[in-house]
């Protein structure tokens, strides 16, 4: 009963995000419109694509839990990997955005700063520091890709939002001293979030390129796998160790030398000592591989 709720946490945590980013969008849309913030509005632009974006984690999420068929018999994990390439795309096209507005609101008379934008910007940046601080820790510890790139495009909100408060900031209180210069903070705020906003972008994009092309775990991993297989005395060579990530879990596939003169049902207990032993040592891995390959006492 305990691990359901566990479970479900996740898909939770989308949800939350979801309908934030909806809320989020309208308000962010609706106050940049009538109060002419360049920087606002293009954060409420940014988080329409933040709607969609949580949307498909959503669905990846929940084809990612669906066990493993026919058609897919290493299991779905790789649909949340899809989602992060979704989000990577997403926040790319967000910065782009972002940065054609700002470009351009230098070559326009600078409106004039509003308390209602500031304070908009000023709730945005804690709603989404707590989304994100949320997201994040769920999403690694339940190992989720979907809700992790979730949590880091909070995170470019957050980053969104900073650059709002500041360049807002900044113009009232050019309003207030007669600093015209100020004025264009926000512009130059809404450059410096489309060089954060796009590093985002580039490290959500290649962390799922590299699951999605079978990269292999790291190497410290592997040698976590190698000091466990070579725990167990029956094994007597590691012939070949190769893991990967498939979404939320773990695949791994081995070839090790056991004595040639073994019979089938010895052979095959073995197999399930060194699956036993993996797994319990490492929760996240969902499948391991093996082959046997005969080993004799005069080799070396």
């Amino acid at each position: 009963m305990s691990q359901k709720p566990i479970a479900n946490a996740p898909l939770i945590a989308v949800w939350i995000s979801l309908i934030s980013n909806i809320v989020l969008t309208i308000l962010k849309i609706v106050v940049g419109t009538i109060f002419h913030s360049p920087v606002l509005l293009a954060d409420g632009y940014h988080n329409a694509g933040d709607v969609v974006a949580s949307a498909a984690a959503l669905t990846s999420m929940r084809i990612s839990k669906r066990p493993a068929d026919e058609d897919h018999p290493y299991g779905h994990g790789k649909a949340e990997v899809i989602s992060s390439a979704i989000v990577a795309i997403i926040l790319g096209l967000a910065a782009i955005y972002i940065a054609y507005e700002s470009i351009s609101a230098f070559f326009n008379e600078p409106e004039k700063a509003s308390m209602i934008a500031f304070v908009t910007a000023v709730v945005s940046l804690v709603w989404k520091q707590v989304l994100y601080l949320y997201t994040i820790r769920i999403g690694k510890k339940a190992n989720s890709k979907g809700l992790i790139a979730t949590a880091y495009d909070h995170l470019a909100d957050v980053y969104a939002s900073l650059a709002a408060v500041l360049g807002i900031g900044l113009a009232l209180i050019g309003d207030f001293y007669h600093f015209k210069i100020l004025a264009y903070g926000d512009p130059i705020a809404g450059i410096i979030v489309t060089v954060l906003v796009f590093k985002l972008a580039y490290e959500i994009g290649k962390e799922a390129l590299d699951t999605l092309m079978e990269k292999s775990v790291s190497p410290e991993r592997l040698n976590d796998f190698t000091a466990l297989i070579n725990s167990i005395p029956e094994v007597k060579r590691i012939d070949r160790l190769r893991a990967r990530e498939h979404g939320h879990y773990v695949l791994v596939d081995l070839r090790v030398g056991v004595h040639g003169e073994l019979t089938v049902q010895e052979g095959h207990d073995i197999i399930r000592k060194i699956k036993r032993v993996i797994k319990e040592n490492n929760h996240d891995v969902d499948e391991v591989l093996i082959h046997l390959n005969p080993w004799y006492d005069d080799e070396k």
